[in-house]
């Protein structure tokens, strides 16, 4: 009966590790900073998402005529006057 009781608790005691979440700073769209620069005239929509429990980054990502999406480095000049431009653009 002890025995039972040593198999049974190490099979609980196995779940609980399998569970743990392996991802402790979040899960970022983006796994890099992501690049400074895109042709404007191949973008074709853009989303800005802020930092949250998740992931502690903001994280441009734009949406290319041809489907591809790509993540923009937030920091860059380019992405800056992107944003900027997106915004004024807005009703």
């Amino acid at each position: 009966m002890k025995t039972v009781a040593i198999v049974s608790f190490l099979c609980l005691l196995a779940a609980e590790v399998q569970g743990q979440n392996r991802y402790p700073k979040g899960r970022c769209f983006c796994a890099d900073k992501g690049v400074d620069m895109v042709l404007q005239k191949v973008i074709e929509k853009i989303e800005i998402i802020p930092p949250s429990p998740l992931c502690g980054n903001q994280e441009i990502i734009v949406t290319l005529k041809s489907a591809k999406r790509k993540c923009l480095n937030a920091e860059s000049n380019f992405t800056q006057n992107l944003i900027k431009r997106a915004l004024h653009r807005m009703p």
